[in-house]
């Protein structure tokens, strides 16, 4: 055996294997190159012969712009020698069997393959399995597989295929970039390559080039929404802006699909983020009035990109285009988006109006329209980490040039445009930080104006400039309490530091300033005592100063909420609080004070701000001392009472259109909790005119059995009864409930006219709300307002007046004067005649009915009755009882010929 080892040996030795990949790529030529190459090396010996084997195989291919080669080669080389001399045999063979067929008949074969090759859907299960946790290697992997797959889709597209098999490639690419973008953590990047890859290969010019077929232009509109990154914006604001306008508006005004009102709106939110002339071009264009009309519409994805949309355009529009915002309504717009009940939708209309309301030349008409005030209740109520991962559009954050254009609202000298800017600069630090580029934040400038804030005594804006700089491994500053009259003499000292008065800091440290007598420091010891001479530097730390006073929280003194009272007046009436506090006033003694007490025990030198307060404070004592006088002016116009689980969205719509129309509009935006019923929400009522009580489905449902009457909408209504308000109901799918069954000193708003609401119709049903509201039409009657006079209009004059979508929306209004459920008693005589209020007739029993109307059973009868007891009751009330039969006969033919009735209890 140890012989046989000597002289046999037996080698295998793998001598290599090796992989090279090459592109090249000259214009629209690409080449593609992929090489394997392997080789094996077998050797036998023994003392009498030796026998050798090489064998060597070659894998080669190419893929360029016209089509597939593969070669395949193979050798093999073998030796065999002998003790007593030598043989040798060797062979060689080249395999181009393959090499061949390919490039013959066969690759026609193939080249139909891979032009069909989309007429199967494409999974992408890799792209589903990525996750936060995937490898890089994983990550760039899967890129290239997609940007090649990518680009096959697109040279199929060039290549020319029927419309179907289009159709299918554009799908797939859609699908393709949706699920790269859906990504966690690495969405931005994959989705970011996958577009850049659509524009070099020449795909955004396809997009662009536009055809004849609806179906392929919606198509090619979807691919689009997914792809405009900044580059693909460029290239299309310069290669065919105006067509993509165009085909975007059309998309939501000529359209009633859903998805066609998604892609319109996802494209004008994309474009608006382009730059200040492109913002100008796009509204010239349309963009802006097709953002604000899909604004009335109620499709959640619709109304993200709104708010999207308008978001960009209040960051990249700039002063000019900020004023034709302004002359289009857009903070007033911006309302019911802000009071959505969508998180996504309310944060980004929050942000469009904090934006706005940073440039100064526009902020008298932004706060004018009380979007504003929806800010802070959003920002104090989410976290900043949570609502990054609530939804994709915002999970891997905003640009750089976006967070840039964000920088200037930090120095904003409104408190809520710093709160959403510091709690967006919050979120988007958690967000660089797992894509590992917080550094960005220093490109842009953002650090410097964060400490600020951080060291601010803004409470909200500092606790998330505090976090943003903490996650960014920044250095925090010293944090300012806004409590002021707490203030330490350290905390006065770097006070006046942030606000630019350095120099001074050591005169105040001296001196020995802190909080307390920071808050009553007059002209004449800033002058003498802290020795600032010039009046104009003066001038402005006493700016400062009355700022600081207006944000300070003056709790720790204040037990009655006298600032509360103060600052309802106005924010500018918040600087007298404290002096105030000091001269020993509170809510209780509010109502003895005088003029001269004002001015000399309180400081207050301004005439008309005493005059205003001591107005306000006779209202507030008039009103406690006897909350059921009618002792307040009709200064508002309308109430709207809503229930916030879901009448939000209609009560801040009819907000916004009531407010175009000219009407001083009331509406709370923060619900108080039960057993708080605020003071000055019921004072609101009895101040306004009009109540208008938005139903929703369940609306009245809590009201049942509340006796007690805890639920706001039950105290809403019974204070709009007691206040003589114009109530109007606005029923959308309501259905009245039994009046027996609700509490007694709410029973009678069930027998007032009210407006169904048609969302598709919304125009027609403002139009005939205004006209309740105005008492223009006795024949449409105005609810529960039996003092207001109505201009007698022939009924065919009336008719040819009205639109039809005026008339249809004006026919379902009217079914309900009718028709009733509970077939207890004709709508047309619980809820009222119009014009002249309810009439409490209840003899009709249980002889009409909706069933037995639609049967055309026992019609004729109940119709006998309703004319002869009409008629009586008319002739009391009425000069031409004709117009209220008229409008029941009117309602019961609309029923009977168009169905468009409303079931109402």
């Amino acid at each position: 055996m140890g012989r046989l080892h000597g002289w046999l040996r037996l080698a295998l030795r793998l001598s290599g294997w090796a992989k090279e990949q090459r592109t090249l790529k000259s214009g629209d030529e690409f080449k593609h190159e992929t090489q394997n190459r392997s080789a094996v090396n077998m050797r036998l010996q023994t003392e009498s012969y030796t026998a050798e084997k090489n064998t060597a195989q070659q894998q080669k291919q190419t893929i360029t712009s016209t089509g597939v080669e593969k070669h395949m080669a193979q050798s093999t080389h073998q030796n065999i020698s002998y003790s007593s001399g030598m043989t040798k045999k060797s062979s060689s063979m080249m395999s181009s069997s393959q090499f061949q067929m390919l490039n013959g008949q066969n690759l026609k074969m193939l080249e139909e393959e891979r032009k069909n090759a989309s007429l199967q859907p494409v999974t992408f299960e890799d792209l589903e399995k990525l996750s936060a946790t995937s490898s890089q290697a994983e990550v760039e992997k899967v890129k290239v597989k997609y940007t090649q797959q990518l680009i096959s889709e697109i040279q199929r597209l060039k290549d020319g295929m029927k419309p179907e098999k289009k159709m299918l490639s554009l799908k797939n690419m859609n699908e393709m970039l949706r699920k790269a973008w859906a990504v966690p953590t690495h969405g931005h990047d994959l989705g970011s390559s996958l577009s850049n890859a659509l524009r070099t290969s020449g795909g955004l010019e396809l997009l662009l080039q536009g055809t004849t077929e609806p179906d392929m232009q919606f198509s090619s509109a979807l691919l689009l929404e997914q792809c405009l990154t900044t580059e693909n914006r460029d290239y299309v604001v310069a290669h065919g802006l105006e067509t993509v306008v165009t085909s975007a508006c059309y998309c939501t005004k000529n359209s009633l699909d859903v998805d066609h009102w998604r892609v319109g709106t996802g494209i004008l939110e994309h474009l608006f983020k382009h730059s200040e002339g492109t913002c100008s071009d796009v509204i010239r264009l349309g963009g802006l009035d097709s953002v604000l009309f899909e604004c009335r519409k109620n499709d959640i994805e619709t109304l993200r990109h709104c708010a999207g949309a308008l978001a960009n355009l209040s960051l990249y529009g700039g002063s000019e285009n900020h004023e034709a915002m302004i002359k289009r309504k857009v903070p007033v717009w911006l309302f019911p988006l802000a009071f959505h009940t969508d998180d996504h939708i309310k944060y980004y209309a929050c942000l469009a109006i904090a934006a706005l309301v940073a440039n100064k030349e526009i902020e008298a008409a932004v706060l004018k329209s009380g979007t504003l005030d929806l800010v802070e209740p959003f920002i104090t109520s989410h976290n900043p980490s949570e609502f990054a991962n609530s939804n994709l559009a915002h999970a891997h954050g905003e640009s750089k040039h976006w967070l840039e254009r964000l920088v200037p609202v930090l120095s904003s000298k409104r408190e809520e445009a710093r709160n959403l800017a510091a709690f967006h600069f919050c979120m988007e630090a958690g967000i660089k930080k797992r894509q590992g580029n917080t550094g960005l934040f220093r490109d842009i400038g953002a650090i410097e104006p964060l400490k600020k804030v951080a060291s601010c005594p803004n409470a909200i804006a500092s606790k998330f400039a505090a976090q943003a700089l903490r996650l960014m491994g920044e250095e925090i500053p010293h944090k300012l309490s806004q409590q002021v009259p707490l203030w330490s003499i350290e905390d006065v000292k770097e006070w006046v530091k942030q606000i630019g008065f350095q120099e001074y800091a050591i005169n105040f440290n001296e001196s020995r300033v802190d909080g307390d007598l920071l808050l009553q420091l007059t002209e004449d010891n800033l002058s003498e005592d802290i020795g600032i001479k010039n009046g104009i530097r003066r001038k402005r730390f006493t700016r400062e100063l009355q700022n600081l006073k207006k944000m300070a929280d003056y709790s720790s003194r204040d037990v009655t909420n006298l600032n509360d009272l103060l600052l309802h007046i106005g924010p500018e009436y918040a600087i007298y609080t404290y002096s105030m506090l000091n001269a020993g006033v509170d809510r209780e003694t509010l109502r003895g004070l005088s003029d001269e007490q004002l001015m000399s025990e309180c400081g207050i030198m301004n005439s008309i701000h005493r005059m205003r307060m001591l107005e306000t404070f006779k209202v507030q004592r008039s009103f406690l001392e006897d909350s059921q006088e009618e002792n307040l002016d009709k200064s508002l116009d309308v109430f709207i009472s809503y229930r916030r689980s879901n009448g939000s969205q209609l009560a801040s719509l009819l907000k916004v259109h009531l407010q175009l129309r000219g009407f001083k509009v009331f509406i709370d935006v923060e619900r108080l909790e039960a057993g708080k019923f605020d003071n000055n929400l019921l004072q609101s009522i009895r101040q306004a005119k009009h109540f208008l009580l938005v139903l929703t489905p369940e609306a009245l449902d809590r009201c049942i059995a509340d006796d007690e009457c805890k639920d706001w909408i039950h105290r809403e209504i019974v204070a709009a009864l007691e206040s003589s308000c114009n109530i109007v109901p606005i029923t959308d799918n309501f259905q009245w409930p039994d009046a027996e069954i609700l509490p007694e000193d709410m029973r009678p708003v069930c027998y007032f006219n009210g407006v169904r609401w048609i969302h598709d119709y919304q125009d027609a049903c403002v139009d005939k709300i205004e006209r309740f509201l105005r008492g223009e039409r006795r024949g449409d009657g105005t609810p529960g307002t039996p003092s207001l006079s109505h201009k007698q209009q022939p009924a065919s004059q009336i008719s040819e007046s009205r639109t039809g979508d005026e008339r249809l929306a004006e026919a379902s209004s009217k079914s309900t004067w009718w028709e009733n459920k509970s077939g207890t008693t004709p709508l047309a005589v619980r809820r009222g005649v119009p014009g002249v209020g309810p009439l409490k007739i209840g003899v009709f029993g249980n002889t009409f009915n909706s069933k037995q109307s639609k049967q055309k059973k026992g019609l004729s009868r109940p119709l006998d009755q309703l004319t002869q007891v009409a008629n009586e009751e008319v002739k009391k009330s009425l000069p031409a009882p004709s117009g209220f039969m008229n409008a029941v006969f009117t309602a019961w033919h609309a029923s009977e010929q168009q169905d468009l009735t409303t079931t109402c209890n």
